[in-house]
């Protein structure tokens, strides 16, 4: 356990998560996504929803801003605006942390064709269906010169 950091945040979770570089994506899915087959590199978090997974991620992973859009969930077959309740779930917690980024609806197989592609999946057993999400990751600006880090210290003084 660390301070500060959501437990489900796993070491393995945390190492994939810093390792990503600017535009990587990772995909959170539901316990019915056949993440074994379409996953570069698969983490379990058994046991756990979504959501509070997607939440745990948000708290430490900056979203990219370089580009239009960079969340996208998927849909209800090919149905790209419905949304069922995980839906509208997954939309109020990106909108907590990313109040100005949008949840881009991804049918069928633009979706699985982005998971296949991600730098990463974390699996789920979330039992709802079509419980799906992507995320880009973004960077974190530097601070202005002379400006101290939450700690108290500069990393980069030696």
């Amino acid at each position: 356990m660390l301070k500060g950091l959501d437990p489900l945040l796993s070491p393995e979770l945390l190492f994939t998560l810093r390792a990503m570089g600017h535009g990587d994506e990772i995909a959170i899915v539901d316990g019915n996504y056949p993440g074994v087959e379409h996953a570069r590199r698969l983490i379990r978090l058994d046991g756990h929803r979504l959501i509070p997974v997607l939440n745990a991620v948000l708290s430490v992973l900056p979203i990219d801003d370089f580009v239009p859009e960079a969340i996208f969930r998927s849909t209800v077959k090919a149905e790209r605006d419905k949304l069922d309740p995980v839906h509208e779930e997954m939309i109020d917690c990106c909108a907590l942390h990313e109040p100005h980024r949008q949840v881009v609806p991804l049918v069928g197989q633009d979706f699985y064709g982005r998971v296949r592609a991600a730098h990463a999946l974390i699996q789920t057993s979330e039992p709802r269906l079509y419980a799906n999400i992507i995320l880009r990751k973004g960077v974190i600006y530097p601070k202005e010169p002379g400006a101290q880090s939450a700690a108290g210290v500069d990393p980069f003084v030696y």
